[in-house]
């Protein structure tokens, strides 16, 4: 099938166009990237991106969500945008096995206001899904964690997602290297992708956003 190309590559420059001509983040978002970028250098590239962030928020409230799960929190910023976007009764279940990165998600989340709507839960995050009610009741699911898991997680999100649920998928192009794998992680990702698009219980959007980012519906 001919394509026509209409993404253009993301420079710096671009970048920053982008994010200042969406809702700019605010003091908070700013600070917890900066605090992560100067303390975490090694990992903060496991951050999402600002207009990523601001996407997150705007997703879950285009699905009205109420009941959400993040499986993969680091510092908290994409916890951070989810719980922002649910309402004040709404309840986001986060998903991680670092007590040293999801502290200083803590602090952001409390110093935000919103660390009432969050529940985090310390351990192996395919036990702590297991352990949900069984049945559809995720508004929004957001995967974010080591990549052989993913067709784990998958496996038990998808049938606890209501009718009209969305699953958000990050790092689904691997820096490209998607392409041409380059490591076990690369190849688990690419067998994901064609596992995910052949999913007939789901409807399936793959977006060219930071690492690639896939929208999955609920049928």
């Amino acid at each position: 099938m001919p394509m026509t190309t209409k993404t253009l590559p993301m420079t710096d420059a671009l970048q920053a166009y982008v994010i200042a001509h969406g809702t700019p983040p605010d003091e908070i978002v700013s600070d917890l990237i900066a605090e992560t970028a100067s303390t975490l250098p090694e990992n903060a590239q496991m951050q999402v991106a600002p207009e990523q962030a601001a996407l997150m928020t705007l997703l879950t409230r285009l699905v009205n969500a109420r009941r959400a799960v993040e499986v993969g929190t680091f510092t908290g910023l994409s916890a951070l945008a989810i719980a922002r976007g649910l309402p004040a009764d709404g309840q986001l279940i986060c998903l991680d096995v670092s007590e040293e990165f999801t502290a200083v998600a803590r602090r952001y989340w409390q110093r935000a206001g919103v660390d009432g709507r969050i529940d985090l839960r310390i351990g192996p995050a395919a036990d702590s899904l297991r352990a949900l009610p069984g049945e559809p009741h995720l508004d929004l699911a957001f995967i974010d964690a080591d990549k052989i898991s993913y067709p784990v997680y998958w496996g038990e999100l998808v049938p606890r997602m209501r009718p009209g649920g969305l699953i958000v998928i990050d790092n689904v192009l691997r820096h490209g290297r998607v392409l041409a794998p380059q490591s076990e992680e690369d190849e688990a990702m690419v067998a994901f992708n064609k596992q995910v698009a052949a999913d007939d219980r789901v409807d399936v959007v793959m977006l060219a956003i930071a690492d690639g980012l896939t929208l999955a519906r609920r049928r």
